[in-house]
């Protein structure tokens, strides 16, 4: 019988049995050799031919993710014998190979022994970017008739699996990654809305960058691996330093101030912190896949220029048949959504570098359009939710004669009082005027808010046209025209 107390433990004689049978159990029980444990096989250490086996049966996304984990695994997943055999499997179809024949490559081929190690995968990594590129445009090329704009976003986003992030970098070089947004589609716009607790401190940044991410390698079938290869593109950079001076106060209520930066991003801060409460982003449809999928991770996407017709070319008419699409929202809610044709300019409205487009005329009352709601950004996070007052988000998009996207932003605007009182007799209030300006063009727009009946009027709108975007446009216009004709003479 054997009792202890803890780990101490003291043995006593059965009956009939002598103490010296008792001392030999203890020495087999805690002298006996511990068992010999299977040594663990390595496997970097495993030979070469047998890892390429093994990768042979892994798909193009494992065979990127291994080629991460250090230079001899690089050099077996650029294997051109594996990359061959995806290559093959992927333009079956086209090449007519026969599956045994796929397997059977051999080294001696004038497919692998004249190629360089990696060169197959590049081939397969550009055939399966092309298919994807084309497939996204596809949905792209299918326009609104309203908005002359891409109406299958969402559809494209599926299919290429299309997401933004953010990227803060310090002034140590640290970058700080924020991905997981929250959405809200509009006509012409999404806005991107950016929230969490783990902010870097606001006073050690520097930048920060935009950047429209996709997998490296889409499976329709599945959706996208986060921690598999991705493709970054840059669509937009901004200067986080003396943010406070530096940026447009947008407005402000309780617990955050809102700051803009061009182009359309929006930062809110911690009034009592002075720290980042969120991050929001304004992007226009206009070129939203080409931008978000056609860049690389340090140069943005460039359009293509425009080929407008001679007929903007005019004595009398500086612009005309131009086509205005206005949407004003507060992330979540809509405030007005109006479309306007027939805009027109004449040589005597253009001024001062502009061209002037008068959408609402101040003294046309059948044009004047109610606004819904009382304007203000709604905003979130973690925690708080809120509504900063008297701003709004602008989304234009300017068509020119033939339908096409001529001038289009989606930005932060905020209100101001104006000092005039309003000389209208079908309005007494107080006015209240919205400003943008970039390097494109200007708006001005202004309200009447009526106490009686709780909602602004807007009675003006005026679009002012950088005459440098105008001569720049209709100059490409000549030059296209002036190729063609001569094509048409020498042919």
């Amino acid at each position: 019988m054997a009792t202890g107390r803890g780990r101490l433990r003291t043995f006593a004689a059965r009956p009939g049995e002598c103490s010296e049978t008792v001392n030999a159990g203890i020495k087999s029980l805690y002298l006996t050799p511990p068992r010999k444990l299977k040594q663990n096989i390595c496997f970097e250490s495993m030979p070469s031919e047998m890892l390429l086996k093994i990768f042979s049966y892994l798909d193009a996304v494992s065979l990127l993710s291994l080629g991460c984990v250090n230079r001899r695994f690089y050099e077996l997943a650029n294997d051109n014998g594996i990359w061959l055999k995806l290559y093959s499997n992927y333009l079956q179809p086209k090449w007519k190979m026969k599956s045994k024949q796929t397997e059977a490559v051999s080294l001696g081929c004038a497919a692998l022994h004249d190629k360089k190690p990696g060169y197959w995968k590049k081939e397969y990594i550009f055939k399966q970017t092309c298919a994807f590129k084309t497939r996204v445009m596809r949905l792209v090329k299918f326009l609104d008739p309203y908005t002359g704009l891409p109406c299958k976003n969402k559809e494209a986003m599926k299919v290429s699996g299309l997401s933004w992030i953010i990227v803060l970098k310090d002034k140590n070089g640290k970058e700080h990654v924020v991905e997981k947004p929250k959405l809200s589609f509009k006509d012409t716009s999404v806005t991107i809305l950016w929230y969490g607790t783990d902010w870097p401190c606001l006073d050690i940044l520097s930048t920060l960058k935009l950047f429209g991410v996709t997998p490296l390698l889409p499976d329709q079938n599945r959706p996208p691996s986060k921690n598999g290869p991705r493709r970054f593109s840059l669509i937009a950079e901004y200067h986080l330093g003396n943010l406070t001076e530096s940026s447009v106060a947008v407005g402000a209520d309780e617990l955050v101030q809102l700051f803009s930066l061009s182009p359309g991003l929006l930062v809110g801060i911690w009034k009592e912190k002075n720290e980042i409460a969120f991050v929001m982003a304004n992007l226009h449809y206009n070129q939203l896949f080409e931008r978000s999928i056609l860049g690389s991770a340090t140069v943005q996407y460039t359009p293509p220029p425009n080929q407008p017709l001679l007929d903007d070319i005019d004595s009398e008419y500086g612009l005309h048949d131009y086509s205005l699409h206005l949407d004003l929202h507060g992330r979540t809610c809509m405030y007005l959504c109006g479309s306007f044709k027939c805009l027109f300019c004449r040589k005597r409205d253009i001024e001062n570098g502009y061209l002037r487009l008068r959408v609402v005329n101040l003294k046309d009352n059948r044009k004047h359009f109610p606004i819904t709601g009382t304007l203000g950004i709604c905003w979130e996070t973690d925690v708080f939710k809120g509504n900063v007052k008297d701003c709004f988000v602008m989304d234009l998009t300017l068509l020119d004669e033939t339908g096409k996207p001529f001038w289009c932003f989606s930005a932060p605007v905020h209100m101001e009082l104006s000092t005039k009182s309003s000389g209208l007799y079908d309005y007494m209030g107080h006015i209240y005027t919205a400003d943008y300006a970039d390097s494109e063009g200007k708006v001005c727009v202004e309200f009447v808010w009526l106490e009686e009946t709780k909602e602004y009027i807007m009675v003006s709108l005026v679009l002012y046209v950088s005459t440098k975007k105008v001569h720049g446009y209709l100059i490409l216009g000549i030059e296209c025209s002036t190729e063609i004709l001569e094509q048409d003479t020498i042919g």
